[in-house]
């Protein structure tokens, strides 16, 4: 081995030593991205970290797919261990060894994406939106969900099940489009959408202390299931708000 590639592998070996975690969290990053680089170009067109605004919120959305068949919004999840959760569980949890940890239920936080993403496309009524959370293989989902709730390595069948067409070449393109000149991602202020974050989080806090349902303003009852007590909205089932206690 001559002294040019002992010293390219040492530097790759030292490169690698200082910035394996970034690099780590980089990829993890792009996984998603980079399967969704191999669909069908013709009927699909992917759009990565889309950062929209809508009453003065910032959305984050990881990435949106514009088809012949629907616009699919998907929200990604790198965790490790068990995932248990439900379609209208307000928190998911991840057990990874005997450390239990809650995390806000992505199905619910996807919602708000597509919410978001309605306004910014108000004019097409009819559009199909179809919510799709996605796993990497390192976790172990338990979940109970209507909700598409993949591994990784089952984004691109899961998309490409859906076959109705729902969108015109004109339309598609139109709508993709509108979503790229919508996305902040080059502005975004992340410490601004955290702030934000943090906002909502206290406002829907004290929402709840007034016995109020931070989704809809309902009053929220008492109701008893096989699983206990839990908080419900008196507007179900218009509105599915629950609250265990």
């Amino acid at each position: 081995m001559s002294l040019a590639i002992s010293i390219a592998l040492i530097l790759i070996l030292i490169f690698w030593g200082i910035f394996r975690v970034k690099i780590k969290g980089a990829i993890g990053e792009n996984t998603t991205s980079s399967i969704l680089y191999f669909l069908d170009k013709s009927k699909y067109k992917v759009i990565n970290n889309i950062v929209l605004e809508v009453a003065g919120k910032t959305t984050q959305i990881d990435h949106i797919v514009v088809s012949d068949f629907g616009v699919f919004v998907i929200e990604t999840k790198n965790y490790k261990g068990w995932i248990l959760g439900g379609e209208n569980s307000e928190y998911w949890t991840q057990v990874l060894f005997k450390r239990k940890e809650k995390f806000y239920n992505p199905i619910r936080q996807n919602l708000g994406h597509i919410r978001a993403l309605k306004s910014c496309l108000n004019e097409y009524h009819n559009l199909k939106y179809i919510s799709i959370i996605v796993f990497s293989s390192k976790a172990d989902i338990k979940v109970n969900t209507n909700t598409e709730v993949v591994y990784s390595h089952q984004l691109i069948k899961t998309i490409e099940r859906y076959t109705d067409v729902n969108l015109m070449e004109t339309e598609k393109e139109a709508i993709s489009q509108r979503i790229t000149a919508s996305n902040l991602k080059d502005i975004y202020d992340k410490r601004s959408h955290i702030r934000s974050i943090k906002q909502r989080v206290q406002s829907r806090e004290d929402s709840i202390k007034e016995n109020k349902c931070p989704q809809c303003g309902g009053d929220l009852v008492k109701r008893n299931s096989k699983f206990g007590y839990f908080l419900g909205c008196n507007s179900y089932p218009r509105c599915k708000f629950t609250l265990n206690i």
